[in-house]
């Protein structure tokens, strides 16, 4: 029987999961799609309201570990998933077929993220990724009737398997010489004796983890995903579902001590940099915006490693402050292909020239965009410069020079192709194809979300000491 201070330490958990009980009572009763995205809505906003009351609770209930990373995480994971669910209200509103299915199972896949990122256990860290990834199959295929949503699906479906057989397998070879899965009697066991089963046991979890974070090698699902599942599951999947796996691989290489042997560093810091240079090479040649923003999300990631490799105090703050910048400039980039997306149309305008010239026609929707792109590229005044300065002190910090080039590297490269999405929104489109946003759209909750958003990226690029203060008291904490 759990404890009452048990139950409250998860309780932004506990509202998300009822809400999804909720929802399912009201769709089977009656259907209305603007009902059904309130109440998704006012329960993502509640268990955001209950997350004070859970810093300030000391318990947590078996199989779990409610700490100042569980907390960060699962304010990130809730405001995501509620700029998602305003930003498919609007997506969804032309969509022939039913439209509040999608609510459900991002609600479902939002309670397997909240579960994930508390995770004190294999076991629990197994059900909570479960929990995440097979709603997400669901809303990739959402557009059942375009080939490329099906397509998406399938092929996040069999990939997203067979990262979790990898994981399965390396969790057997640590409990089969552990005689655990606790991750402190894991960590108890691997100081007392560490052997080659547990360095391959902890080998294949990072494999599996891999897969779902996009690291290179294991990366080419990525641009087919998010090419073809619709806009606002493509937002969930590069927002929540990523922060919640490397919440989980950060957690694993702080609690384990393999994962800080010389050699797993190695592998480490090489996929790092793999993933930095060749998601932001890859990215060059794209002429697909959310093919372009996979690529990149591929780099971004590449570039957090450097917190699993350094595996210390300084990392929780570092990954804190890079996972706050790093969604707030998806959600703005992914918001504005959502915009002109919809009201549903077919696949989405993914395609490069259907934004060029997009300034002379929505310029409050272009600059949006031309923000995010600056975050994403890492320049001064923006959100995306204080993550990247953050990376790098710590590369510096724990004297990862390769790592630190890597990253300068990277970020060069990316310049240029964000420059490139940039200076196509200001060109003149003579007889160039296009779709738009709607002439209204920043009067809608979702256009204003979007521009808040965007308003967030510069507050703080310019004034970021309240987002770091927070993150340093929950980290130490």
């Amino acid at each position: 029987m759990l404890a009452a201070r048990e139950l409250f330490s998860i309780l932004p958990l506990i509202v998300v999961g009822s809400t999804a009980v909720l929802l399912m009572l009201v769709i089977a009763w009656q259907r209305h799609h603007t009902a059904t995205a309130l109440i998704s809505s006012a329960g993502l906003i509640v268990g955001l309201l209950c997350l004070p009351a859970e810093s300030m609770l000391a318990g947590s209930p078996p199989l779990m570990q409610v700490d100042g990373l569980a907390i960060i995480a699962g304010a990130l994971i809730l405001l995501s998933a509620l700029v998602t669910v305003i930003l498919s209200h609007q997506y969804l509103v032309g969509y022939i077929g039913p439209k509040e299915e999608f609510y459900l199972l991002l609600l479902c896949a939002t309670s397997g993220a909240l579960a994930l990122v508390a995770a004190d256990h294999l076991a629990m860290l197994f059900i909570g990724l479960e929990l995440l990834s097979m709603p997400l199959y669901g809303m990739l295929a959402y557009s059942f009737r375009a080939e490329r949503s099906l397509e998406a699906g399938m092929k996040y479906l069999l990939l997203s398997a067979t990262a979790t057989a990898f994981l399965l397998f390396g969790m057997a070879l640590i409990y089969a010489r552990t005689g655990t899965l606790d991750l402190g009697g894991v960590t108890g066991a691997m100081v007392r004796a560490s052997d080659a089963w547990m360095l391959a046991g902890a080998a294949l979890i990072v494999v599996g983890l891999g897969f779902k974070l996009s690291v290179v090698p294991f990366h080419l699902w990525t641009p087919d995903v998010y090419q073809g599942g619709p806009a606002p599951a493509t937002i969930f999947l590069a927002t929540v579902s990523k922060l919640a796996v490397f919440v989980v691989l950060l957690r694993l290489a702080l609690a384990a001590p393999v994962f800080q042997s010389e050699w797993m560093q190695t592998v480490i810091t090489v996929l790092a940099l793999l993933t930095m240079l060749g998601g932001n090479l890859l990215a060059l040649f794209q002429a697909n915006l959310k093919r372009l923003l996979g690529y990149s999300s591929v780099a971004h990631f590449g570039y957090l490693l450097v917190a699993i490799v350094a595996g210390n105090a300084l990392a929780i703050e570092t990954t804190g402050v890079y996972l706050v910048t790093y969604l707030i400039t998806t959600l703005a980039a992914f918001g504005v292909v959502t915009m002109v997306s919809s009201p549903f149309g077919g696949e989405d305008a993914d395609a490069l020239p259907l934004y060029r010239g997009l300034f002379w026609r929505r310029p409050y929707l272009a600059a949006v965009m031309t923000v995010s792109f600056l975050s994403l590229a890492g320049i001064p005044l923006t959100a995306g410069f204080i993550g990247k300065f953050y990376v790098i002190a710590l590369g510096v910090s724990e004297s990862r020079w390769w790592l630190v080039g890597g990253i300068v590297a990277g970020s060069a490269i990316g310049l240029y192709y964000y420059l490139r999405v940039m200076v196509t929104l200001y060109l003149p489109e003579p007889g160039m194809p296009r779709r738009d946003a709607a002439h209204d759209w920043g009067s809608r909750v979702g256009g204003l979300t979007l521009i808040a958003v965007a308003l967030a990226i510069l507050v703080l690029g310019v004034y970021p000491t309240p987002m770091i203060d927070w993150i340093q008291q929950l980290s130490v904490g």
